[in-house]
């Protein structure tokens, strides 16, 4: 390595030496540098030419096109205000007359829910039922819809008070401005539960242990009276009424109404506190 640094200084010494003492080396030297100027200012001046040229050719491209696209707007100019008139006046038309649809049916009964809710923050405490008989959770029809419920637990005291609040509120509003008596069918499930019914399938439940609010105290799973039974299934249209009039009375007081899911749980609301599980 030190040879060759050694040689190389030599080299350079020497071509410096060169140029110092021999004039005709210089000249050399200097021809060749400005032959090599000349050939990069004519390449530059090359470029130029050609990016000026790729200019002009644009402007008149789009010159050419604008005059093209203002003759063919000339020429059809009625077609166009036609399709124009086609286009828009339909949805605007629509537009209008949705808007005073919106006006004239304007149902001012969410307010009454408000008052309610309000109270309810306010800190009105409301009672839970008494427990009905054990048989009006184990006939065949319920059980065909619901396996198991038999021994589901249907106590309030398991239940978040929060949540208990939020929930008996939902029943006296479906009670009194819509008709329906409701009923809990299942609030806390254990874990073992949970389990368990999740090994029954899909149809009844996806979630395992600690993947339910129900768990928590903060689920419960509700039904329908009527003439002293419990209405569960979704093929009875008085049923499906309630279950969508319970999803939205529900979603006023703060709860999370399984109806809106992929995998829909009319029945079900839950109480999502936050810290509580992750999702």
């Amino acid at each position: 390595m030190f040879v060759l640094v050694v040689a190389l200084y030599f080299l350079l010494a020497c071509g410096v030496a060169g140029l110092l003492l021999f004039p005709a080396a210089r000249e050399i030297v200097y021809l060749a540098l400005a032959k090599r100027r000349q050939q990069i200012g004519a390449q530059v001046q090359n470029w130029r030419d050609r990016r000026s040229e790729t200019t002009r050719s644009l402007s008149q491209n789009l010159q050419a096109s604008r005059l093209s696209s203002w003759q063919f707007i000339k020429r059809h100019q009625w077609i166009l205000l036609a399709g124009m008139a086609v286009v828009l006046i339909p949805p605007l038309t629509a537009w209008m007359l949705s808007g005073k649809t919106m006006l004239g049916s304007y149902d001012d009964s969410g307010q009454v829910v408000n008052q309610q809710i309000a109270a309810l923050l306010e800190g009105e405490q409301l009672v839970p039922p008494p427990p009905l008989p054990p048989e009006v959770f184990t006939t065949q029809e319920v059980a065909q819809v619901r396996p198991m419920l038999d021994t589901a637990s249907r106590n309030w005291q398991a239940l978040d008070a929060d949540f208990t609040q939020r929930l008996l509120m939902t029943f006296k509003i479906m009670k009194e401005k819509h008709g329906y008596d409701m009923v809990i069918i299942e609030g806390y499930r254990s874990p073992e539960r949970q389990n368990a019914l999740a090994q029954m399938g899909g149809s009844v439940t996806n979630a395992k242990a600690f993947q339910s609010y129900h768990q928590y105290g903060l689920a419960a799973d509700s039904a329908f009276m009527r003439s002293g039974k419990l209405v569960i299934t979704e093929k009875d249209p008085w049923a499906m009424r309630g279950y969508q009039l319970y999803g939205e009375v529900a979603e006023s007081v703060g709860l999370t109404w399984g109806g809106r899911w992929k995998m829909m749980d009319l029945g079900h609301v839950e109480f999502r506190k936050p810290g509580v599980m992750k999702r």
